[in-house]
């Protein structure tokens, strides 16, 4: 709810308000962004270090023994770690302030960001399936087997190190782009092990062995991305968890004054949460009593949702009969 801080308090309170307007929250809301943006940052620039170190270990590898399969993990990682770059952009445009075009600010750009990961994890099942189907019609000889072995267990833990990493961060910021991220680099290091597993079977005289394996690993990958895509596709809906509804409104029902609720409605902008709730207060409430009310409502909304960023409050009378104030406006229309 955007009001006045102007809340029946005293000359000092004003005053302390013009010199740092308050933000309704226990710790300050725009801070809170800053700080989840900027540990989004982190993992995003660290995961690509991290990506980029693995990948060059495999390079090496593969110019000793002459893996394809090692080959194409090595370029997948490569080319996984510039996935950064899209969520990077889109971290960034989410700090830019709202405008008269884009009132509710750039925070879509993650979602956005979030499609281009999970077109991303689909070519990386396109892209396994080819090379499988490829090394079961043309076997490749490879050298240097433990070598190889030891790339793929780099390129494991490199990955298995970002998708947790990424995960964990994307989780507690509220960022569903991030999440998916690290849900990819998970896929990514099932695909190592899947080199690691063709080479047991390569040292044991199985040809077949690590281009099956591939089309097996893909299987795994094809449940991850269905899992992000669900991620990504709900978002963009504007869904939330039930619970975050369920938390908001018996928060509301607690506040002082209010009899009743409305539509109580919650969206995800990026990592932040955003509020539009109808409360029903007393038909002989007054202007200014209504509106405190509201106040404390928003106050206590921001403080009960961790990533509420803002909360629209509006006040509806109750009617003679007990109906809300907009039940009873249907009625007459």
């Amino acid at each position: 709810m955007n009001h006045e801080h102007d809340h029946h308090a005293g000359v000092a309170v004003r005053l302390l308000h013009l010199l740092r307007p308050h933000s309704h929250e226990a710790a300050d809301k725009v801070d809170a962004a800053m700080e989840a943006t900027a540990a989004g940052m982190r993992a995003l620039w660290s995961s690509l270090v991290i990506l980029l170190i693995t990948a060059a270990i495999q390079a090496a590898v593969v110019a000793l023994s002459g893996s394809v399969a090692l080959l194409g993990d090595t370029l997948h990682n490569a080319a996984d770690a510039l996935t950064a770059v899209p969520l990077g952009v889109a971290f960034l445009a989410g700090r830019r302030p709202a405008t008269r075009r884009y009132t509710y600010g750039y925070g879509r750009a993650e979602d956005l960001a979030g499609i281009i990961i999970v077109a991303l994890m689909a070519v990386s099942c396109v892209v396994t399936v080819w090379e499988a189907a490829s090394r079961l019609e043309t076997p490749q000889p490879v050298s240097d087997l433990a070598l190889v072995a030891v790339a793929a267990v780099v390129g494991f833990a490199g990955n298995e190190l970002v998708a947790g990493y990424r995960i964990r961060v994307g989780r507690r910021i509220g960022s569903a782009a991030l999440v998916a991220d690290g849900l990819h680099a998970r896929t990514d290091g099932f695909t190592s092990l899947a080199v690691l597993l063709g080479v047991g079977g390569l040292a044991i005289g199985w040809k077949w062995a690590d281009p099956m394996m591939g089309l097996i690993i893909t299987i795994a990958i094809l449940v991850v991305l269905r899992q992000a895509a669900r991620e990504i596709y709900r978002r963009l809906m504007d869904a939330v968890d039930p619970a975050l509804v369920d938390q908001a409104e018996q928060t509301l029902r607690s506040v002082p004054g209010v009899l009743d609720l409305g539509n109580v409605r919650l969206r995800w902008l990026g990592h932040q949460l955003r509020a539009e709730c109808e409360i029903v207060i007393a038909s002989d409430a007054s202007a200014v009593q209504g509106h405190q009310i509201a106040v404390a409502a928003e106050h206590r909304l921001l403080h009960a949702l961790p990533r509420l960023s803002a909360a629209l409050v509006h006040a509806d009378p109750q009617s003679r009969e007990g109906t809300d104030y907009h039940a009873e406006l249907a009625t007459h229309r």
